[in-house]
């Protein structure tokens, strides 16, 4: 975190240190992986409500990301207002009927086909919450001074993910929702200019009869992802 002043380098011991067999590492791995692979990407929820604090906890936890000089350059605001929801969904639908009337081109509109998306965007609504995650290109101290931020945005991707991966853990489904542009954010969720909106999370329980496109499912094998260098040719 940003400090004023004059900042020096002082080492802790490591603390929560986790100790493992190669036996454990790899059961546990093998465990992540069980666990992750049933999370997916839903647009079909129900409204059954999500309490306030299930999302509090999430976001908590993606602020524990690491990020580019511990700047930790991110901003969620989560929304449950349905008001508010409504004037999202008017300007993200808006923003994506340019997109699917011939602003995102041919190939990105042929890409998405086996996705099934359209310009409208009921889960805008229909979940609880939408968490908007904002990356600040720079911060502010408290009498408004300016300092730079560092790797801005691998270090909102790598919380975005922490972010993901809790709600799941916490038994919600969420989708990756990105109008672009986005800048209509900033005003509608009182962000400073200095933010730039780059994802919406929609988040909650799925429908009772909520659908995944078959072609989601398809992921690339191990060996098409993972390349291990032998010994000395790192």
């Amino acid at each position: 975190m940003f400090r004023k002043g004059e900042v020096r380098y002082e080492p802790l011991p490591l603390p929560d240190r986790r100790e493992m067999d190669d036996a454990r590492m790899i059961a546990a791995a093998r465990a992540v992986h069980e666990e992750m692979r049933t999370r997916h990407s839903v647009r079909d929820f129900s409204d059954r409500p999500v309490p306030g604090e299930v999302i509090a906890e999430c976001v908590r936890t993606a602020g524990t990301a690491p990020s580019g000089a511990n700047h930790q350059p991110w901003h969620f605001v989560a929304i449950c207002d349905p008001a508010m929801k409504a004037r999202i969904r008017a300007a993200a639908e808006a923003e994506e009927e340019s997109f699917y009337e011939g602003g995102a081109g041919e190939e990105w509109l042929k890409a998405l086909e086996p996705m099934g998306t359209a310009a409208s965007k009921p889960h805008l609504t229909n979940a609880p919450w939408l968490v908007v995650i904002f990356a600040q290109r720079y911060g502010l101290t408290e009498e408004g001074e300016r300092y730079k931020n560092y790797y801005v945005p691998e270090s909102v991707g790598i919380a975005t993910g922490f972010l993901i991966a809790a709600l799941h853990r916490a038994g919600l489904s969420c989708l990756t929702h990105t109008p672009n542009p986005m800048r209509f954010l900033n005003d509608l969720c009182g962000r400073p200019d200095h933010e730039k909106p780059v994802m919406i999370l929609v988040v909650g329980h799925p429908a009772e009869d909520a659908t995944v496109p078959r072609a989601a499912k398809i992921k690339k094998p191990l060996d098409e992802i993972l390349t291990i260098c032998p010994d000395g040719d790192a």
